[in-house]
């Protein structure tokens, strides 16, 4: 498989969460008392994962260019559990976890490539996948991801209107038309979620375009990440459900 070598994570540090604010900026008080500004790798809402006074952990970047050295890794939820908030991992996650036959549905490719363009709309898909013994057809992987719970167990799908996952669902219903494998992967960064299901209450109109992928062959998929964030430590190890009524 040809994928690219993953370095280990340093451990991480841990902090009281105080606020965020300007979308990307996140205050942390240190055990010192100190207080820091931490980039916040986050675009969503990330509704029901910003609760002040919790605790939380951060990464330290040793890149000069940096403006804020560091990153907001993991958060602690209303209800107790851990979410990891920085997306730009998810990629990455699902990368080591197809290396290691984690994800069953994705296993016996011997090509994988990322941020490939395809599409008429012009997107970049998270992965393709090629040279399955098993399926000759090229497969589109398209991942997001998931830290929203509302009720217990209940995992939801974006957490803010997403005109782009519209788009990219559209773009995976083009590839199932043309002959291609196309799946939707949902990266779930939350140890509280035992199931995933569309925000019909959030964005509807990402729940219609899911339906209608579903109901075209696009596969939909979920697996959640376990988080130990004094190891600086997340991995995706386990299949659960996607509910679409």
């Amino acid at each position: 498989m040809s994928s690219s070598t993953q370095p280990a994570l340093p451990p991480w540090q841990a902090a009281e969460l105080l606020k965020r604010y300007k979308r990307f900026m996140v205050d942390v008080r240190l055990a010192d008392g100190h207080v820091i500004t931490l980039h916040c790798p986050n675009t969503g809402s990330m509704r029901n994962c910003v609760l002040p006074s919790t605790p939380c952990w951060y990464s330290t970047s040793d890149n000069p260019k940096r403006k804020y050295a560091h990153t907001l890794e993991v958060v602690t939820t209303p209800g107790g559990h851990l979410a990891g908030v920085n997306t730009g991992r998810a990629n990455s996650l699902v990368q080591l976890a197809i290396a290691a036959g984690i994800i069953e549905e994705l296993v016996g490719y011997t090509s994988v490539r990322r941020e490939v363009v395809y599409g008429e709309e012009k997107s970049r898909i998270d992965f393709l996948l090629e040279g399955a013994a098993h399926d000759p057809r090229p497969c589109y992987v398209e991942v997001k991801s998931v830290t929203l719970m509302e009720a217990p167990g209940q995992g939801l799908f974006p957490d803010a209107i997403s005109d782009r996952g519209s788009k990219h669902l559209r773009e995976l219903m083009a590839m199932v038309q043309q002959g291609y494998r196309a799946v939707l992967l949902f990266c779930v960064q939350h140890t509280g979620i035992e199931w995933v299901e569309p925000a019909d209450g959030i964005d509807p109109v990402y729940g219609k375009y899911l339906r209608e992928a579903v109901a075209m062959g696009v596969e939909v998929l979920a697996y959640q990440a376990s988080i130990n964030p004094t190891q600086g430590d997340i991995t995706l190890t386990r299949k659960i459900p996607v509910r679409i009524q």
